[in-house]
Parts: structure tokens; sequence; C-alpha cells
């Protein structure tokens, strides 16, 4: 049965003008539009404003059985945010901060002096700070400030557990901010560096301006039981082995607690054994391919003591945190902040079952799933995400 049909334009203007149009054209049963219908179509595309600024447009071809909405991609008129990584930077500026009796931490400024603040929140925790890590950011508009926890990269001293917690480096970030002058900042962090921009969020929510996370980590006890105590060997059998061997069978009861006693020993070769073993299982599973370059890393016995005997204690100490689920329990404190969670499908070192609980505790927080990445930022789909974040951070940062 052919059937005329009424074409309606819809144009709705900026949310600030409150404005919308519709505009209704009637075609013949042919369903066929002539050069004269789609001239006069044209013409009202222009009246309706499409120079004005955003506006959405949706077409509707509406017989008299049904209505039918057609929003085609390319009529989509959201604004396109880069995704591309920036150029490598160097920092204009470097330093160390006292922030005990013990400990001086390493922390750095690249891009705008006079732009937003953000800090940069690294992994592990011991893995330090890379300068990769100035590259998700745009360094006309943000000062970007990367800092090594207590322990890690160049802080000392070197692979210290002491006076080391979760505490301890939320009072050493507040300290930075106040020494660098700065008085709020965006906060962004991934894996560990999650969990740590989630615990300095929640205890100093007027000081953050806008958050960024990426591979989820919430420090529950069955996310360390998941990766350290058999759950991803079931995906990484060939990786987990090596691990699992350095332990004897009567103490595989529990993994993180017989690699805590090697990598406290008084031998500093066992520490190294045993640092190795651990960190090379964690580079060997952070990618959805492997990645020979990260893989490496295992082999610097410098970067995997810092890294094995730093994350070891946390996770030893279940993060220093009063309850297993702190950081999901104080979640209110900063469901205000605009924030973006990114997450690899495929991450297996934080496995997307945290993502999906900390979007459902803060739906109001942007969540975007990269469907063909692992946990790495450095895989091209996560690190693309990360920069269109910073993006629409930096855009609504703009418009204030």
């Amino acid at each position: 049965m052919s059937l005329g049909f009424t074409l309606l334009l819809h144009s709705t203007a900026s949310i600030t003008s409150h404005q919308s149009h519709n505009l209704f054209f009637t075609f013949p049963h042919n369903n066929t539009i002539s050069l004269a219908d789609r001239t006069l179509l044209d013409d009202q595309r222009k009246f309706v404003g499409f120079s004005a600024g955003r506006r959405n447009l949706v077409f509707r071809a509406r017989t008299c059985s049904e209505s039918i909405q057609l929003k085609p991609k390319s009529m989509d008129l959201k604004e396109e945010l880069n995704k591309n990584l920036y150029e490598p930077l160097e920092p204009y500026t470097t330093g160390f901060l006292k922030v005990s009796d013990l400990h001086k931490i390493y922390w750095e400024q690249s891009g705008n002096p006079s732009g937003h603040p953000v800090v940069f929140l690294h992994g592990g925790p011991g893995g330090g700070t890379s300068p990769s890590n100035r590259r998700f950011f745009d360094p006309e508009f943000y000062r970007i400030i990367l800092f090594d926890q207590r322990g890690a990269g160049k802080s000392m001293p070197h692979a210290s557990l002491e006076e080391n917690t979760t505490w301890d480096l939320i009072k050493d970030i507040e300290k930075l901010r106040e020494h660098l002058e700065i008085p709020e900042w965006q906060v962004f962090g991934g894996s560990w560096g999650s969990t740590l921009a989630l615990a300095y969020s929640q205890s100093h929510p007027d000081k953050v301006t806008g958050i960024v996370l990426r591979g989820i980590f919430l420090l529950r006890q069955k996310e360390i039981d998941w990766f350290y105590e058999g759950g991803a060997a079931a995906i990484y059998p060939d990786a987990w082995e090596p691990f699992r061997d350095l332990i004897p069978e009567n103490e595989r009861e529990c993994f993180v607690k017989a690699y805590h006693k090697r990598l406290n020993s008084d031998n500093l070769e066992t520490q190294y054994a045993a640092a190795r073993a651990w960190t090379k299982w964690e580079m060997m599973t952070a990618h959805l391919l492997p990645n020979e370059e990260t893989i490496k890393r295992g082999d610097n016995d410098a970067f995997s003591l810092a890294f094995a005997r730093i994350e070891n204690h946390y996770f030893v100490n279940r993060g220093f945190f009063s309850t297993d689920t702190y950081l999901l329990d104080n979640i209110e404190k900063i469901k205000h902040i605009n924030a973006v969670i990114v997450q690899g499908r495929y991450d297996c070192c934080c496995p997307m079952m945290s993502a999906w609980d900390l979007h459902k505790a803060w739906p109001e927080a942007d969540f975007k799933v990269v469907a063909d990445a692992g946990h790495s930022a450095n895989e091209p789909g996560i690190s693309a995400e990360l920069v269109a974040a910073n993006e629409k951070l930096k855009n609504i940062r703009r418009t204030k």
C-alpha cells in the first residue's frame, strides 16, 4: 500500500535559548522528493537557524499508520572532542617536597603555568610517573602536575614502607597543592590512582574541580583475590605459573601474604626475586595484547622493588580503609563533581565489576567502556577516551 507522508523538521535551540521549531512538509504518495521540494527543505533548514549555534535536527517521516523518527549520525551536532594524545613536552619546573621527617616526594609542572591545574595520580601503588603521562592533557589549557608518591619513582627513600599509607598520601597531595599555591584542581588517576583519586576527593571535595578515573580499583578483598589468588590465572595461566611457582605449595593458601614475607626479607636477593615475579605477573596481564616494553619493566630491579613492595604493603593492609566498601560508602561526598570513568572491557588487573559497581553508585558520572581494551592507559582506545575526558572537563571550565 502506497501512502503519502508528512515530514516534520524539528530543530531545538541551545539549552539557554529554550526555543524550538517544528516545520511540516507533505509529500506525494510515491514518497519521492522533487528538486523543488529539496530546495524548500534547504531554505527552511536555514530559516530555523543552523548558523545560530548548536541545534539538534530530527526528521520524522509520518504515515497514517506509523511514525518513524530518523536521527542520522551525521546530523548529531554534539561537539567532537579531541582524542589524540598531545605532543611530548618537558616540565618547566621540578622539585622535591619534604612531606615528613623521612619522606621527600618528587614533583614537576608542565604545560601552561597560568592554566587550570590538574594533578596526575599514578598507579601501583609504587608505579611512579613517566613523561608520557603529560600527554593526556592540553598543554595550552592545563597546568599539569605530576608527582611520585612515597617510595616510588624519584621520591626518597626508595621503596620505603615506613609512614606509607593512603592517608599519608592524601596529606601529601594537600601539602603539594598548598606548596604550589593552587586553590583547587582537577584530579586524574588510573588503577591504584583511581583509588587514591576517590579517597582524596572524598576527603577534600572542596578542592576538586573535576575527576577522571581509569581502570577502577576499589581495593576490596574480592578484587585482591581475583588477581592474586587465582581468578585472573584462568585467563593467563602461562603468566600465572611463574608467579605461583616462586611460592612453596605449603604457603599457597594466600599468595599476598607469602609474597609479603619475601618482599620484606632481610635478604635483598630474596626481595628482588619476589619483586620481579610479582611485577612481571602484573605487566604480562596489563594489556589486551601483550606489550613487550611493559613486560620488560619487570626486569628492572629498582622499579620492581618499589612497585612490588609498596603494592603488597597496601594490599596486606586493605588500603588502610576502615571497611571493605569504604570508597563506595562515601560516594555521596563527590556526586556533585563532574567526572568521567573510563574502563577497558577486558581489564584483567582491575576487572570491570568494580567500574560497574562505581557506575551504579555514581550514575551522575560519565561512564565509558572501551570494548577492545584491557587495563593499561597506553592502549589506544583507553588513551583516546582519557584525552576526550580531559577535553570535556576543559570545555566545562571554559563555559564557567
